[in-house]
């Protein structure tokens, strides 16, 4: 069944205050910096569920958005960089940007990308964190999940509320490529989680009983369902992603 996409004429926006969304930021990047000191040589060479990608690409990947997000020229530039690609390849522009970052860094050791990843993620939450109230009101369009189901979001949206999704769910890349469990706590993990499903159940706009267990699980109901939900947060967050598929109101797209 396809994702079903949202309302284009909806703006989407940040449900955390900015002190709060700059808490969990710091907290996944090290966490995501964590992971990647933990990995075997041979983890590094693994497949994950972005196609095409190795964990090695994956990391590659993150330090680049981490860099984009830690500076405002840098962000100018990978974004110039990509578009420019997109309107030659016709891809999504956001392939064409992930492609860009996975690239740029092939080149370093697995010893020097993983010190990149430690640093940069300090760097990515003061510079997202000093993103101005004004700057985080504006209105940007994403392409959406296929490049052609366009949304409308606010910048703090993105600063705020993807720019840590990314990494979190690319951390479950990383624990489902090497056959290990993902890191997960209710107090970081379960709210970052009880976000998703907050803008689930907006984007569906259905009634729903919800059943998420593990340590980032809980229970969320809206109206009368005649049918209940229940699976493991992590997997929940995945399927909503578009890395599983989904039936009924999990076919539902969320951005990470």
């Amino acid at each position: 069944m396809p994702a079903q996409v949202a309302d284009p004429a909806t703006i989407h926006d940040t449900r955390f205050d900015h002190d709060t969304a700059m808490t969990l930021a710091a907290e996944e990047y090290s966490r995501f910096a964590d992971t990647l000191a933990g990995l075997a040589e041979e983890d590094w060479r693994m497949p994950t569920s972005c196609p095409g990608w190795t964990v090695r690409d994956m990391a590659g990947h993150s330090l680049g958005m981490a860099e984009l997000a830690a500076s405002l020229p840098e962000m100018a530039r990978q974004l110039a960089r990509a578009s420019r690609a997109a309107k030659r390849s016709g891809r999504p522009q956001i392939d064409e940007l992930t492609g860009l970052q996975v690239r740029k860094h092939e080149q370093l050791g697995v010893p020097d990308l993983v010190a990149a990843v430690q640093r940069i993620g300090p760097k990515a939450v003061a510079g997202r964190r000093r993103r101005p109230a004004l700057m985080r009101a504006m209105t940007i369009t994403d392409g959406g999940p296929d490049g052609a189901s366009p949304e409308r979001w606010k910048v703090g949206f993105l600063t705020d509320t993807i720019l840590t999704r990314d990494p979190w769910m690319h951390r479950s890349d990383i624990a489902r490529a090497v056959g290990r469990p993902m890191e997960l706590t209710r107090e970081h993990d379960g709210v970052l989680v009880a976000d998703v499903v907050a803008e689930w159940a907006l984007r569906h706009g259905q009634p729903f009983d919800l059943t998420l267990t593990g340590p980032a699980g809980g229970h969320w109901s809206a109206g009368a369902s005649d049918e209940a939900i229940t699976l493991e947060a992590e997997q929940f967050c995945r399927v909503l992603s578009g890395r599983s598929p989904g039936v009924g109101l999990m076919a539902t797209f969320v951005p990470f």
